[in-house]
C-alpha cells in the first residue's frame, strides 16, 4: 500500500473512532515503503523491501486499557480491532499511573521528508552498493556493507480531539573494508533525509583509507591518553554510544528516584547545576536542516526546539506525562536526535593540534559498569591510529576503554565540527585523560 497522505491517514482513523464505545480510544496509523542491500566479500548477500501500514487501537475505560493492532482496513477488521481492544481493556488491571488523553495540540513543521529519498528503487540501492565494491576490487580489499532506505508516515487520532500527521525519509549506510590478510580494517557510516547528501563511493574510500593505513599496527602500554573521538566514537546507529548513554540518562524520573548520575544525595535532581566543561551545549530540535525529527512523541506531545545543557549546566530534564505531573515539573517528551554545538575544525586539524595522542574511529560493544556514575566499558576497532607532533606516526593495536562521558565531557581539550550520524548531529571531540584499560586482540 502506498503511503498514505494526511487525509487519507485521518479519514481512516475517523472511521475507526467511529467503531468505538469507550471512555477514551486513540488510533495510530504507521506506515512505512523502503528497502535494503547488503554486501559482504564485495558481493550482494541479500536485498529486501517492506512495504507495510499498521494500526493501533487503544480503549480506556475508566484507568484500564487495552490495545489491538491490525494491518487491514475494510470495515469489518477495523471493527473487530476496535472491539477487541475494548474486551482487553475491560480484562485489563487498573493503571496506577493513568493520565488521561490529550486533547487538541499544536505541532511544528519539521523538514523530514525528501521525494528524491522517497523514489529510490532497487536499481539506486544496486549502483550505490557497486560503486562500493568496485572500488575495493580495484585496490584488492575486503568490504561488508548495509545499506537500509524509509519513507514512511505516522498519524494519530483520538476522540479528545487530537489529531496528527508527519511524513519522513530516511537512509542509512555503514561500510567495514578489511586488508586480504585481516589485519587491517576501516569504517564509514552515515544517515541523510535527503540522498543527494549521499555517496557510498566516498565514504567506502573513507573506510578504504582507514583499512590500508591500520596494517602493521603497533602495541602501546594501556594508560591515559589524549584521545580523539570520531562521530562514529561517540554515536551509532547500531549499538549503545557513549553520548546515546548520556541523554538517555537525561530522564527526570530516574533522577528524582536517585538512579542516575543527575540525582541529587537526599533526594531531587541536578538541574540547574554546572556539570560538564563550559563548552558543552547539547540541544534537540524537530525542524532543524541537519536532522529533522518527529514533531510529536509517541503520545502526542508536541517536540519543541529543547536545551538539555548549555554551557556546561543541565537546563531539562524529560519525563513522562504522569511523573511530570506527580512531581509538578515541566512536562517535556523526550527528544528524537540531541545537536551537540561544535566549532570549525575537522579531525584532521584537531590531529594537527596533537603533540601526542590516539586517533580512535570507532567504539563498539559498549556495555554499562556504574550508572550512578554513567561509567561504561568497550572497545575501539576498525583504526586507532598514534598521533605526534601533529601527524599520525603509525596504527596501533587497539584497546578496551572504561570511561564515563560525564568525565568525558569534563576533560575537553577542543570540539570539532558537527557531522550527522545515528540520527545525532555531533562533533569530533579531542579529549584529555582518556582511559585505557588493556589490549584488544580485535581488528
Amino acid at each position: 500500500m502506498a503511503i498514505l497522505s494526511r487525509d487519507e491517514a485521518q479519514s481512516i482513523l475517523k472511521k475507526v473512532l467511529s467503531f468505538t464505545t469507550a471512555d477514551e480510544c486513540e488510533a495510530t496509523l504507521n506506515g512505512t515503503n523502503g528497502g535494503n542491500i547488503r554486501t559482504a566479500r564485495n558481493t550482494v548477500s541479500t536485498a529486501g523491501a517492506v512495504d507495510n501500514i499498521s494500526l493501533a487501537v487503544e480503549a480506556r475505560f475508566g484507568k484500564r486499557s487495552g490495545v489491538a493492532t491490525c494491518n487491514q482496513f475494510d470495515d469489518a477488521t477495523l471493527r473487530r480491532c476496535v472491539q477487541r481492544a475494548e474486551e482487553v481493556a475491560r480484562l485489563a488491571p487498573e493503571s496506577p499511573e493513568y493520565v488521561p488523553m490529550l486533547g487538541a495540540q499544536q505541532y511544528l513543521t519539521a523538514p523530514s521528508f525528501a521525494q528524491s529519498t522517497a523514489g529510490i528503487t532497487p536499481d539506486y540501492r544496486a549502483s550505490q552498493a557497486l560503486a562500493g565494491i568496485k572500488l575495493c576490487d580495484q585496490k584488492k580489499l575486503s568490504s561488508a556493507s548495509f545499506l537500509e532506505d524509509e519513507s514512511g508516515f505516522i498519524a494519530k487520532r483520538n476522540n479528545k480531539g487530537l489529531e496528527a500527521y508527519q511524513q519522513f525519509t530516511n537512509l542509512d549506510f555503514s561500510v567495514t573494508v578489511r586488508t586480504p590478510d585481516g589485519l587491517g580494517s576501516g569504517y564509514a557510516a552515515g544517515d541523510f533525509t535527503d540522498i543527494s547528501k549521499f555517496d557510498a563511493g566516498r565514504m567506502t574510500q573513507i573506510a578504504a583509507d582507514k583499512a590500508a593505513a591500520s596494517v602493521g599496527a603497533k602495541a602501546i602500554e594501556p594508560g591515559k591518553y589524549t584521545v580523539i573521538l570520531e562521530p562514529a566514537a561517540l554515536v551509532s546507529n547500531t549499538d549503545a554510544s557513549l553520548l546515546g548513554a548520556l541523554m538517555n540518562a537525561f530522564d527526570a524520573r530516574s533522577a528524582d528516584e536517585g538512579r542516575s548520575f543527575l540525582s541529587k544525595k537526599g533526594g531531587g535532581n541536578k538541574k540547574g547545576e554546572k556539570l560538564f566543561d563550559e563548552r558543552v551545549t547539547i540541544y534537540s530540535d524537530p525542524t532543524s536542516a541537519d536532522i529533522p525529527g518527529l514533531v510529536f512523541a509517541g503520545d502526542g506531545r508536541p517536540r519543541q526546539k529543547t536545551t538539555w545543557i548549555e554551557k556546561g549546566v543541565v537546563k531539562n530534564l524529560y519525563s513522562s506525562r504522569f511523573w511530570a505531573q506527580k512531581a509538578g515539573i515541566p512536562d517535556i517528551p523526550g527528544p528524537s536526535g540531541f545537536i551537540m554545538a561544535g566549532g570549525t575544525a575537522s579531525t584532521a586539524d584537531l590531529i594537527k593540534s596533537t603533540q601526542k595522542g590516539i586517533l580512535v574511529t570507532r567504539l563498539w560493544y559498549i556495555r554499562p559498569v556504574d550508572p550512578q556514575t554513567l561509567l561504561y566499558t568497550g572497545l575501539t576497532r576498525d583504526g586507532t591510529f598514534y598521533i605526534e607532533n601533529g601527524k599520525i606516526k603509525h596504527p596501533v593495536k587497539n584497546f578496551r576503554f572504561n570511561e564515563s562521558p560525564i568525565i568525558m565531557l569534563n576533560n575537553l581539550e577542543a570540539i570539532g565540527r558537527p557531522v550527522r550520524l545515528g540520527g545525532n548531529f555531533v562533533p569530533p571531540l579531542k579529549i584529555r585523560d582518556f582511559t585505557f584499560t588493556s589490549l584488544s586482540d580485535a581488528v
